[in-house]
Formats: C-alpha cells, structure tokens, sequence
C-alpha cells in the first residue's frame, strides 16, 4: 500500500483541501482529518474554494444528502453543511454531503 500524498508543507489549507477533493469526493469530517482543519470551518473553505473554482472553469459538486429513513434526497440543496431534519418524515438520520471538484485545471 503506498502511502498518501501529501501537499507541500507551503500549501494553505485551502489549497490542501482543493488537492484532496480533486482525487476523490470526501466529507467535511475526513476533509477536517485529512487538511487538520476544524469541522466547523470547513462549509466556509469550501464556499471560497467553489468561487475560486468557477473562476478557473471548475464546479464544486455537492452529493445530496438522504435520508436513511424514508429515502428523501436533498436534491437542490447547495449549502456545505448537513441539514437538521429530512422535511418529509423530520426524521435525524441523514447521510453527511460528499464533495469533489470536476473539471478546470489543477491548482
């Protein structure tokens, strides 16, 4: 098993995530592990990220939220953060959004 890359250690946290992104779509809780940023402050990277990458002609894609419950898709939802409640069944159990980064150049 080869060991992970890992951004230079001049790279800001920003640019790490955008790297992180940019090889597989991840959560904001393994983007918090992997940047070693606070899961609280990663909706605000991600929404500076996403301006920055529709200048350079990239898209930050956000995997819907579902319910666990009754199956609901959050479908329109564009916000970084997971939301309280499902407004169909107000059920709790919802899966995390996943992010990653199509199209546009590297960096």
């Amino acid at each position: 098993m080869s060991p992970a890359r890992r951004a230079p250690p001049s790279a800001t946290r920003r640019q790490e995530i955008e790297r992180l992104l940019r090889e597989k779509p991840h959560t904001a809780r393994e983007l918090s592990q992997a940047a070693g940023v606070s899961e609280r402050d990663v909706p605000d990277h991600l929404a500076h990220l996403e301006k920055s990458l529709r200048r350079r002609g990239a898209t930050l894609e956000i995997e819907p939220v579902r319910c666990l419950g009754c199956d609901f898709r959050f479908e329109d939802r564009r916000r970084h953060t997971r939301p309280g409640r499902c407004p169909e069944c107000h059920g709790r159990r919802l899966t995390l959004p996943r992010f990653r980064i199509v199209g546009g150049g590297c960096g």
